[in-house]
């Protein structure tokens, strides 16, 4: 992945392994230019070549996260939002198949609450001002694996080809008891 990044905006590649072995010169000390990438910084260590373009995947000082609110999908059920906007990005927090003006599930069984969680979503995706074609990422986390192929055949309506990423996992148990709880990540 790293070289690709560098290699698509054109900059030079850089020979660290002598900066690395050395202990006399720290590596943050040397060179004037540096790119950020996943956490991970590289300097350059000649004040000779050009300078390259700095990149950062982590929020500066000066771009902070925004909650999400809206009261058309259920409340957080502890010490968490809805979502969070950071970095051209809305995370959104596990939805359960709540009824939003009630609190409770819409029914026990998995399709139902399945429907409702997407609906849900929809609503905290829109308040974020993003679709569900903005999602790039999902995670779902099911009571009873056994219930993949119900969850799918929901699924598949709101989010057609091209479909977000998705990790599906059975866990111990969930919030409430809910048999079914989905996230996701978009982008804005």
């Amino acid at each position: 992945m790293t070289w690709s990044v560098f290699r698509s905006i054109n900059s030079p590649t850089l020979d660290l392994s002598a900066a690395l072995r050395s202990t006399r010169s720290p590596l943050f000390a040397a060179g004037a230019g540096c790119a950020t990438l996943a956490g991970v910084s590289l300097f350059r260590m000649s004040s000779r070549s050009p300078p390259f373009a700095s990149l950062s995947v982590s929020a500066s000082a000066s771009e902070k996260k925004e909650v999400v609110a809206t009261e058309k999908a259920p409340a957080a059920l502890g010490p968490y939002s809805q979502a969070i906007k950071a970095n051209n990005l809305v995370f959104v927090s596990g939805v359960l198949g709540l009824i939003p003006e009630t609190g409770k599930f819409v029914s026990d069984n998995v399709e139902d609450q399945t429907e409702q969680i997407l609906k849900n979503m929809g609503e905290i995706l829109k308040a974020s001002g993003v679709d569900y074609s903005s999602v790039v990422k999902t995670t779902i986390m099911l009571a009873d694996l056994g219930d993949f192929k119900k969850v799918n055949e929901i699924y598949a309506k709101y989010f057609p080809a091209p479909s977000p990423a998705r990790s599906t996992y059975q866990v111990a148990a969930l919030p409430l008891n809910a048999k079914i709880e989905i996230e996701c990540i978009a982008t804005l």
